[in-house]
């Protein structure tokens, strides 16, 4: 291909030194992308992100574990303040750090508020991890990934 072509077609010649080295032009095809599908791929990997940050204290990675554990019922808010003893006014604030990316969900029974995993975003943001671990790039045996929940 053409240093011309190879413009054309999106991709940006990283280094003329490689050019010489081989004699042939080097491009970097990441870039490759149609802006539409690398701007959703971007805003999925914010999200994505911004889930793992969620989950990213112990306790609101114990939560998730005893809202799984629970699941599909839930618990309401004094059964996990009992079971992980965690003070009240801080069990709110990462319960609402989970609820706002979408991890939990909460429903109102009188004057219970009931929680529970979300399990449609923690099996998106699974389904993101084991298509870049295990299909496209092979870093993992798919049948290791599954061993483990086992």
């Amino acid at each position: 291909m053409t240093p011309e072509a190879a413009k054309a077609a999106g991709a940006i010649l990283v280094s003329k030194e490689a050019s010489l080295l081989t004699g042939e032009p080097y491009f970097c095809n990441y870039r490759n992308m149609s802006p539409a599908l690398s701007k959703k791929s971007t805003e999925q990997v914010v999200r994505y992100a911004d889930m793992f940050s969620a989950m990213g204290t112990e306790a609101r990675l114990r939560i998730m574990q005893l809202l799984l554990t629970a699941h599909p019922d839930g618990l309401v808010v004094s059964e996990i303040q009992q079971e992980l003893d965690i003070p009240n006014s801080t069990l709110s604030h990462h319960l609402d750090k989970l609820k706002a990316e979408d991890l939990v969900r909460v429903r109102r029974e009188s004057t219970f508020l009931h929680y529970t995993a979300n399990t449609e975003s923690l099996q998106e943001l699974l389904q993101f991890l084991y298509a870049e671990c295990c299909t496209r790039n092979k870093a993992l045996k798919p049948e290791a990934i599954v061993q483990i929940c086992k």
